[in-house]
């Protein structure tokens, strides 16, 4: 079992990061109590401009791992951000000049609440939590990465949706100028992506603004990003735009790119094997290339969490 609550791990033993160990001064909380989902009272998230600003008022949340988390080098030098370049190293080197902000996020569909609104304004009445997650990619390889996010499932409760939501649609930004990597047509633009209702109100599910206790970096999805700790890391969506409630299975990027290889669940389960590899093995990133893999657990180890959503699914066929 990965997740535990962490009320007994120091620190030192998540990461020797000299700046994440100074931010602890000022983070207050302790860890959200045991079957709560809802946090201490907002206290309005507040994510710096610049480039490894601090984030103040984390909260510390009972979904996290005890595994040694990755380098900050590891995590925002190896990356997946097809808009900024195929290669791993890529976005890293070509999202320099991105500038995040001023950023707006676009709400429609089914839900009572609709609108565009002004990033500092969407994540303001919510709290940031530190949850440190082991994130896996499609390449079989994977990290443990301490983000800081904000609850999906708040986050779409907050806008009512109606009983026709049965979807959760996102959208990353669409510019060529700004994201040189969408000059090419290794995707169809911009990029998709899209959870049922129930997975997008599970708890384990943010969006992220921040790792490490500091603003998102543009590598990683500045400013603002979808994880879902039991999915592949092509669910991730970065530099999310447009988040629509609808009726209808949304299309998704890898899907329409690539359908025999890349589902919609896209659900860690090394019992199916992507066409091309295995996926009941994966590497740790910085670990080393010689290093041996470790078996890679169902549902990337959160089966207790969300294993009841898939309980009358078949998962060979709903990849």
């Amino acid at each position: 079992m990965l997740i535990r609550k962490p009320t007994d791990i120091r620190p030192s033993e998540i990461t020797s990061e000299s700046n994440y160990l100074n931010r602890r001064d000022f983070i207050r909380a302790g860890t959200v109590a045991a079957g709560s989902i809802l946090a201490p009272p907002a206290l309005g998230a507040v994510v710096p401009e610049q480039v490894r600003g601090g984030i103040p008022g984390i909260i510390k949340s009972e979904f996290s791992t005890d595994e040694t988390a990755n380098s900050y080098e590891d995590i925002s030098t190896y990356n997946n951000y097809y808009e900024f370049g195929t290669g791993k190293s890529d976005p890293a080197v070509y999202s320099r000049d991105f500038e995040p902000r001023p950023w707006t996020i676009t709400v429609d569909g089914h839900a009572e609440k609709t609108g565009t609104f002004d990033f500092d304004e969407f994540i303001k009445p919510f709290d940031a939590e530190e949850r440190i997650y082991r994130m896996r990619c499609v390449e079989a390889w994977s990290m443990v990465i301490p983000w800081a996010g904000i609850s999906l499932a708040e986050i779409v409760k907050s806008f009512n949706p109606t009983s026709k939501a049965k979807y959760v649609a996102f959208e990353t930004l669409n510019d060529s100028d700004r994201m040189p990597g969408q000059r090419r047509r290794s995707l169809a633009w911009p990029y998709r992506e899209g959870l049922t209702i129930e997975e997008a109100t599970n708890p384990l599910a943010i969006l992220a603004v921040g790792l490490y206790g500091e603003a998102l970096p543009n590598q990683n999805g500045a400013p603002i990003r979808l994880v879902v700790p039991w999915k592949y890391g092509f669910k991730g969506i970065k530099g999310i735009v447009r988040i629509s409630f609808v009726e209808d299975m949304p299309p998704t990027s890898w899907n329409m790119s690539q359908p025999r290889e890349y589902g919609f669940y896209a659900n860690v389960n090394p019992e199916v094997s992507h066409p091309r590899w295995s996926q009941g093995r994966e590497r740790r990133i910085g670990a080393g290339l010689f290093s041996s893999k470790i078996p890679t657990q169902m549902y990337n180890g959160y089966g207790e969490q969300v294993a009841h959503l898939y309980k009358d699914l078949n998962l060979r066929r709903n990849f």
